[in-house]
Order: structure tokens, then sequence, then C-alpha cells
């Protein structure tokens, strides 16, 4: 085909510009055809990302923005410490691992980047600020900051990595309160992720809550020119299946990410592994499970708590959810569907445009 044209425009004095395009759209090609998931160590193609827990966290500290910091914690105790919980995954054909803690809330890439390493997991960081708790995990800057200045620090993360350290974040994470009206604060959160999003294709997480804050978002992110196939509606499980419907008709994902088999009377109870079979199955009565992502948001290692404190482990999806779910009606594609095939689409980094 090249050569054809080539005459064709060698007949017509053009087989220098000819060739320049060419040249040109050749090198574009895989910008364009090839999407990339961004790991601690680095990109990996989304078919590369395989079975996937997209909200799990291996340490929090809640001590606030003004006085977190690497100081505060030692980073071999907490690598020790959560190694025996991501290599029991590995059991389960686990490949990637998302860890949604944020900035000035624990975030800590040199610990994901040595934990990938050992167990052999595909571990995703992220940019962004977590605006729930009354603004306590903002830094100072950020609060009186424009959209664009707040946007420009996550870009730059995204461009150069985080804290020096050239581990680059593979999603945005950011929080708002669980409230029918976001605060001015929030609202300029969520526009300094669309502006993140439309110069790097990272995915929206928000730490969400009920319908009214999600609907509230999505409204803002169209406003800014985002589509919605780029938010993902975090803690979903406290809205409600109208909410879900409405939202998936938008193209939003639904992040269900609190599974738990605990029982009441062990830290992390109690368990709500009926809800989510009974919740499970009503959304693919509805035809909706191509925009569900499910997880635990579990761990973690709690700064300043003895030995960390009580840590959850990432399994009861497995052990006890997924068999649960084939029991009444689930199959082995719906499965693959949720963990599988909706993160790399969710997660890609891609610009999605309203």
């Amino acid at each position: 085909m090249a050569k054809v044209l080539g005459s064709f425009f060698e007949d017509r004095g053009m087989k220098k510009s000819f060739q320049y395009i060419l040249v040109l759209m050749i090198s574009m090609l895989p910008a364009l055809s090839m999407a990339q998931i961004i790991t601690v160590n680095g990109p990996i193609a989304p078919e590369d990302m395989g079975l996937t827990l997209i909200h799990e966290h291996i340490m929090v500290d809640w001590i606030g923005a003004d006085s977190t910091g690497y100081h505060r914690w030692d980073r071999k105790e907490i690598v020790e410490r959560a190694l025996p919980y991501l290599m029991a995954l590995k059991e389960y054909g686990v490949t990637s691992f998302l860890d949604c803690t944020p900035a000035y809330l624990g975030r800590d890439p040199y610990i994901l980047k040595e934990l990938s390493e050992r167990s052999g997991l595909h571990i995703l960081t992220n940019t962004g600020y977590y605006g729930s708790g009354n603004n306590k995990f903002v830094p100072k800057n950020a609060l009186h900051a424009s959209p664009h200045e707040i946007a420009s620090v996550w870009i730059k993360e995204f461009r150069e990595g985080v804290d020096g350290s050239g581990i680059r974040p593979g999603f945005i994470k950011m929080s708002v309160e669980n409230e029918e009206h976001l605060s001015d604060m929030h609202k300029k959160l969520v526009r300094a992720a669309a502006l993140t999003h439309l110069e790097t294709g990272l995915t929206i997480v928000s730490h969400t809550g009920g319908d009214a804050a999600a609907m509230a978002q999505l409204k803002l992110l169209k406003e800014m020119g985002v589509s919605p196939e780029a938010f993902v509606w975090t803690h979903a499980q406290n809205g409600t299946i109208p909410g879900y419907l409405k939202a998936t008709a938008h193209g939003a994902w639904i992040s269900l990410d609190n599974v738990n088999d605990q029982p009441k009377n062990e830290p992390g109870g109690p368990g709500n592994i009926s809800w989510y079979v009974q919740t499970l199955l009503e959304l693919k009565e509805h035809g909706i499970l191509e925009h569900i992502l499910i997880s635990h948001d579990a761990g973690w290692y709690d700064v300043g708590e003895e030995n960390g404190g009580g840590y959850r482990g990432y399994t009861a999806l497995f052990k006890t959810l997924i068999p649960q779910l084939k029991e009444n009606g689930f199959t082995q594609a719906d499965i693959e569907l949720i963990l599988r095939e909706n993160p790399k689409r969710a997660y890609a980094i891609k610009i999605r445009r309203e």
C-alpha cells in the first residue's frame, strides 16, 4: 500500500512530503494502539493486569496532612507485616493490586515497590488528595490553591514520579464528603481531577459513598468535559440500585469495595457477604455487570498502633463470596468479567472526553 501511494505522490512531485507523513503516522501507532496500566515498576499492557483487586490498602496514617511523613513509620517493619497477606493472594491467581492510600494519608511508593518486587504482584499507587474528614488530609497549600494549581502537582507526579522516587501513579485517588451538596473545596478537588485526567488519561477514583455525592461529581466532570467513563464511584455500597442504574447509564464505574467475611467478634467484623450476593445478583439481572468493580478495602498497617494494629487480609472475596455467588447462579464468565475484564478497561490510561 505504501509503495502504491508513494508512486502516486511521486507522480505529482510530492514523494518527500508523503514519506514524511508516512513516518509520522508510523511513529504514532504505538500511542494510538496500545493503552497502558501504570504500576510501581512501570507500564504494563492492560492484558497483563490479570485478576485484579481494585481497592485495597497496605498502610494508613490517620494523623493528618500537617504531621504525616516518611519519618512516621519503619518501612522494613511494614513490608514484613504486609508481605504474607500479598503472598496469600497467589493461591487465588491474583496478579494486580491497587493500593488506594492517597498522599498525606500514608502513601509510600518505596514500600509498594519493594512489596511488588518481593510478591510478584503488579501494584499501582495513585496521585490526588483525600478531602473527607473536614479536609484533615489535604495539605495546607492546597486549601487556597486553584484547581489548575492542584492539578499541576498531580500531573507532575504522573510525569516525574512521586517524591523524587521516579515511581509514577496509575490512577487519581480523591475523596469528597458523602453529602448532597459538595463543599467549595471538594468541588475544587473534582475540577482538579478533571484537569488531571484530560492531561494524563488517569482514571478518577473518588471515595464517595451515596448517590447524591456521586451524581454531583458526575455533573461537575461533565461540565469540565470529562466522560463519566473516567469515574469510579468508590464505596458505592453506600448507594442504591436506582443510583447505580443512573450512574452506569452515563458510563460510570460502580465500585463495591468492602467485601468482608469477618464475624462480629473479630476485627473488621461484621461480615456482609449476603448483601454482596443479593446486590450482585440484582445488578446482573439489570444487565450492568460490565460496569461493576469489587474489592475488600482491606489491610492495613495502622501507623501509630502497636505492630500496625489489626490487619484484615484480602481473600474473603475468593474464599467466601465467589463460592456463594456461584451457588446462586453466577457463572465463571461473570466472575472473569468483574475481576479481569472490567479492571483493565477501567484503569487503562486513556483520555475520555464528554
